[in-house]
């Protein structure tokens, strides 16, 4: 998985909990964190999460066997 990747990932992952907190309690962190939901930096933050979003649809389509790490087991080195 490479740079870009493993960084849209966490913003993919950071924008389903802020979603989550949405969902289960009301509260969006990010416009409370960044001044507003519609403050420049906040819409920022919700571009990034997006376009992250759409760079990790390519992981549904790769093979398994690109997505998983491959690290070289205890007994083999």
């Amino acid at each position: 998985m490479s740079g870009i990747q493993r960084t849209a990932l966490v913003l993919t992952i950071i924008g389903a909990i802020n979603w989550g907190l949405i969902g289960f309690f009301q509260f969006d962190l990010v416009a409370a964190i960044f001044g507003g939901q519609t403050s420049a930096l906040s819409r920022i933050i919700y571009g990034l999460v997006g376009i992250a979003g759409l760079i990790n649809l390519g992981l549904l389509f790769k093979p398994s066997a690109e997505v998983e790490r491959t690290e070289p087991k205890m007994n083999e080195q």
